[in-house]
């Protein structure tokens, strides 16, 4: 089979699999083929059920020889993060306390792509505790960027995009609660959607004795193309188990309009979190671009204040993820508040978030809620959002130390690698869906991508406007040192 397959969509492929051009098993071992070929070099795909996935893509071909269909993904191979639950395969986060978790049961989401015919033939790798936006942890080790494998791919789904950009996989699934989604698929050139919070179930996407999913996250797609986007969305999100007997899911329509009647408002920069200038100008050409073609285009900022939204992200971010703290942690953290009271620099605020009151939980949210108001008034005049996913593109691996005292280089200033989360916020303090859509590249052949930012529930318009980039402007492009020979 012709390697180029390998990168081809999840939706061509499945096209071809209907029109009995190409077989399950013969997809299958083309992925694994690649993955022995070129996995080592990444460290994206950690975990596997070969065997298993062979009888499936088997019973796939059978069925489809006597005209049979499973689902809208019938036969298409895949993998997940490995924060998701797959029966059979361990489950840790990468915690080595937890190697010996082995799931019982499938992910909901995990679940519902098989029920549609998906074959999940393996893991992809992750940031310790999903808390980095690089993909290292002590059971599996580092994740490589396929574009240059000195630097990150991102995280925490990073070898999910890692995966995906090396035509290792056909589809992906993420969760994104600090840019997990969308970081990645900056970082490796690929498309990454975070829905609007609440749309897809979390039910298996936790270590065990989880049963509240908290605030702020949600799972999402990583993909290659748009199409396959709006493909696996529809496969994941609704509700499940005591709320699908009350309520059903029904996304808008994507909106229809021509570029030429599109409104944006584009941010290049910002003040509390300043952007690369390779980034910026990539952002800047799409803007032209898309003002050359009819679209109505203004700059501006966020319908709030800069420092404040980023105070109340970072402090609702880390009292969502506090439940995981040790005593002896919580403890250190309360000393840490206490030795940074009147400070708003990350390690401040990440102590004040970890050890926050209800009481003063309760103000910033309440806070919360007056900016998504203020967000939902904005997009009564503009259509999306478009801003960076990132202020830089790939980073080189720096797994030195605590995150806020890691540097990246902006512009030729050190900026801790922390501040940047600026751009993940935005959309997730808001509950926003958000598109993350490959638009050029660096000067020196790193991926841009550009962060699209629609109403609540808009996420079928933000990934078509996504497609219409891909189509007209810029699309996925294959990593020069995976490409078929």
């Amino acid at each position: 089979m012709d390697d180029h397959l390998a990168f081809a969509s999840a939706s061509t492929l499945t096209r071809l699999i209907e029109s009995r051009q190409i077989g399950c098993v013969e997809l299958l071992d083309l992925f694994v083929r690649r993955i022995e070929k070129y996995n080592a070099a990444l460290n994206a795909v950690i975990s596997n059920q070969i065997s298993d996935a062979r009888q499936k893509a088997a019973q796939c071909d059978t069925a489809r020889a006597k005209g049979e269909r499973i689902g809208p993904l019938h036969g298409l191979p895949m993998t997940v993060k490995e924060s998701f639950d797959v029966a059979g395969l361990a489950t840790t986060w990468g915690v080595p306390e937890f190697k010996g978790n082995i799931a019982k049961r499938p992910a909901t989401v995990v679940s519902r792509f098989e029920s549609a015919g998906a074959i999940v033939f393996g893991k992809t790798n992750i940031a310790a505790n999903l808390a980095d936006w690089q993909s290292f942890n002590p059971v599996y080790g580092c994740t490589n960027n396929p574009w240059d494998v000195t630097r990150s791919p991102g995280g925490s789904s990073g070898g999910s995009a890692a995966a995906l950009a090396a035509g290792l996989t056909a589809l992906e699934v993420g969760s994104d609660i600090g840019g997990s989604i969308r970081n990645p698929a900056h970082y490796c050139g690929i498309y990454g959607h975070r829905p609007t919070f609440g749309v897809v179930p979390q039910t298996g996407h936790g270590l065990p004795d989880t049963y509240s999913h908290g605030d702020l996250n949600v799972i999402g797609p990583l993909a290659r193309s748009a199409e396959d986007l709006t493909l696996a969305l529809q496969t994941i999100a609704g509700p499940e188990d005591a709320a699908a007997r009350a309520w059903s899911l029904q996304l808008p329509e994507a909106t229809a309009k021509p570029l030429s009647r599109l409104r944006i408002r584009v941010n290049l920069s910002a003040a509390v979190a300043e952007v690369d200038r390779s980034i910026q100008d990539g952002i800047s050409r799409l803007a032209e671009w898309l003002a050359q073609h009819g679209a109505q285009i203004e700059h501006g900022g966020p319908p709030a204040d800069e420092a404040l939204l980023q105070e109340m992200y970072i402090l609702l971010l880390r009292a969502g993820t506090s439940r995981r703290l040790t005593e002896a942690q919580r403890s250190q953290l309360l000393q840490d508040r206490a030795a940074s009271e009147g400070r708003h620099d990350y390690f401040a605020l990440q102590a004040r978030g970890n050890t926050i009151s209800h009481w003063e939980w309760l103000k910033w949210d309440n806070l919360r809620h007056q900016f998504q108001a203020a967000w939902h008034a904005l997009f009564n005049d503009i259509d999306f959002y478009l801003c960076p996913a990132a202020a830089t593109a790939a980073v080189p691996h720096n797994h030195v130390g605590p995150r806020w005292e890691r540097m990246i280089d902006v512009n030729g200033q050190p900026q801790p690698s922390t501040t940047q989360m600026y751009w993940a916020g935005l959309a997730v303090a808001a509950n926003l869906p958000a598109t993350v859509a490959p638009i050029g590249a660096t000067p020196e052949g790193l991926p841009i991508g550009v962060q699209i930012i629609g109403a609540p529930y808009q996420d079928l318009s933000c990934i078509h406007f996504a497609g219409m980039l891909e189509r007209d402007y810029y699309g996925f492009h294959i990593p020069p040192a995976f490409a078929p020979a």
